[in-house]
Parts: C-alpha cells; sequence; structure tokens
C-alpha cells in the first residue's frame, strides 16, 4: 500500500449526494491519509453533466488537504472509460463501489465490474459494506497447493498487500487456503483419501507459514471450492477486507470458466481488492499498448 501514489475513485453521481455517505470516497480517503497518495476523481458519463458534484466533491477534499484531480469522461462503456483514464493518470489503485446486476443480467450479460477486474491493469478495490476497517480483519485468500511460478508471485503480492492493508487498518491478517475434495480415480493414492490430502497440503503449508510469518491461528485450511470457503470464512471473521488473485482470463475463456475473484465478488460481505499475477498484467499491458 505504501508504494500507492494516485489513486482513481469511480464516482457513481446518484451515491455522492452526500460524501459522508459514499463508500468509495471513504476508503480512498482512509488510504490516501495512510500513503500521502492524490485522488483522481472519475464520473463516466456521455449525457449529463456532473461539474457541480465534482467541484463540490473536489473543495470539500482539498479543505481536508487532500492532493485532489476531478474529471466527467466517457469511452464506449464504464469499464473502458475507467480503464483509459487510469492510464493516462498512472494511476496504482482503481477504487469503485460494488453495484451488484441481477442474477437474470448477470446470466444474460457479464457484469461491468468483472469487467472492470478482467482489464484493469492495476489493483481494484471493489467497496462493498460501510464495515469499519479499523481493527477489523483482513482476509487473504491464497492457493497454497499451487506451486508454479506465476502463483507463487501472486501469492507473495496478496500477502503483502494483506499485511499493508491490516498496517493501516490496525488489524490482523488472516490467510484462507482450499485444498481439492479426495478423486477416487485419482491415479495417486495421496489424492484419494481426505485425510491423506489434508496431510500433504499442511507440509505445503508449514514453508508457506514461516515464510510469511503466519502462525496456525491465522491460517485457515479447508476442504472443498474456493468460491464457497472464501466467504464462508470472510462471514465467519466478519472480515473488512478480502484481498483475492485473479489470473485475468479474458476472451472466450473468461466468459465460460470465469475466475474465482468474480464468482466470490456478490457473495463476499466485505469489501474486496482484486490483484493481478505478472503474467495477466503483462499481457494487459500489451493488450492496451495496441489499443
Amino acid at each position: 500500500m505504501q508504494s500507492i501514489r494516485r489513486i482513481l475513485v469511480a464516482i457513481e453521481p446518484s451515491a455522492e449526494t452526500d460524501k459522508v455517505e459514499s463508500l468509495a470516497m471513504r476508503r480512498a480517503c482512509l488510504i490516501a491519509h495512510a500513503t500521502g497518495a492524490s485522488l483522481h476523481l472519475l464520473i463516466c458519463d456521455k449525457k449529463s453533466d456532473h461539474s457541480e458534484l465534482l467541484t463540490t466533491l473536489k473543495h470539500d477534499l482539498q479543505a481536508e488537504d487532500f492532493n485532489v484531480t476531478a474529471e466527467q469522461d466517457w469511452h464506449e462503456s464504464v469499464h473502458q472509460t475507467i480503464v483509459k483514464v487510469q492510464q493516462a493518470e498512472g494511476s496504482d489503485l482503481v477504487i469503485k463501489q460494488h453495484f451488484p446486476d441481477s442474477t437474470l443480467k448477470r446470466a444474460l450479460l457479464t457484469p461491468a465490474d468483472w469487467k472492470l477486474l478482467r482489464y484493469c491493469p492495476c489493483p481494484v478495490l471493489m467497496v462493498k459494506t460501510d464495515r469499519p476497517w479499523k481493527g477489523g480483519a483482513i482476509l487473504a485468500a491464497v492457493d497454497v497447493g499451487n506451486p508454479d511460478g506465476e502463483h507463487t508471485a501472486l501469492h507473495y503480492s496478496i500477502i503483502k498487500h494483506g499485511y499493508s492493508i491490516a498496517d493501516v487498518a490496525k488489524g490482523e491478517l488472516h490467510v484462507i487456503t482450499a485444498h481439492p475434495s479426495p478423486m477416487l480415480s485419482a491415479a495417486d493414492p495421496v489424492y484419494q483419501l481426505s485425510s491423506t490430502i489434508e496431510g500433504k497440503y499442511r507440509e505445503q503449508c508449514r514453508a508457506f507459514q514461516t515464510e510469511f510469518s503466519i502462525d496456525d491461528a491465522h491460517l485457515h485450511i479447508a476442504e472443498g471450492p474456493a468460491d464457497v470457503l472464501i466467504p464462508f470464512t470472510a462471514h465467519h471473521l466478519q472480515a473488512a477486507v478480502t484481498v483475492i488473485g485473479t489470473v485475468g482470463r479474458t476472451g472466450i475463456s473468461g466468459a465460460l470458466i470465469g475466475n474465482t475473484a468474480e464468482v466470490v465478488l456478490d457473495s463476499l460481505e466485505s469489501d474486496v481488492l482484486v490483484l493481478k499475477s505478472e503474467e495477466s498484467l503483462a499481457h494487459l499491458e500489451e493488450h492496451l499498448a495496441r489499443a
């Protein structure tokens, strides 16, 4: 978090009638105060003029000694507008309040916030609740059992950001990791019994715990699908923030398979910070350079 120098805050006009009630703005001010980052307010709209609202928000924040700029812009869609402005401003973090779509709409169309998570080349904080961060639990979701280089680097980033948020919030970092259920058809007998799978997984976790200074009380190991266990654990801990990584699938693969970060976005009862792997970032930066 300390590396954040510029924060892009996506403003939803209907939610900004009172700055105090704006969840995205509240989180942005908390992080900016802790890191010294500047704020760039953005309203994505091509129809109505919101210059008066932006001026008011800007002046109010400047009166509180925040370094603030603001603009209204539009590039075909909300997620494309945010990404275009993020690139132009060199923002290190995007903050947006999440407004869930209906089940029917999600079945027919890819939700706009999912697209933002897929295509934004910097971390995205989706703000969902007014639960105070101060003193709260911060939950980091990792897949310890996946040892490839891309996931290992992503785990490091997730834990690093988790500790940084815990430091800002004066809270405690917890980690959730899930191992698969047994498969009777598995060629390796280790993966045919729950007890042997869990034992092997806990062995893998020991090195992880040592590397990141995570004790047993703050490591939660469970069996089953991550998209079920992450929201369950966040609810149990009453987590203020859940930090999760994504491989950033796009195109047909993303449409058919989806990403855990997207799937759990609506079911989590906490704010959600989504990070990307280095490989995903390189792919996105190449895509944006061609655009």
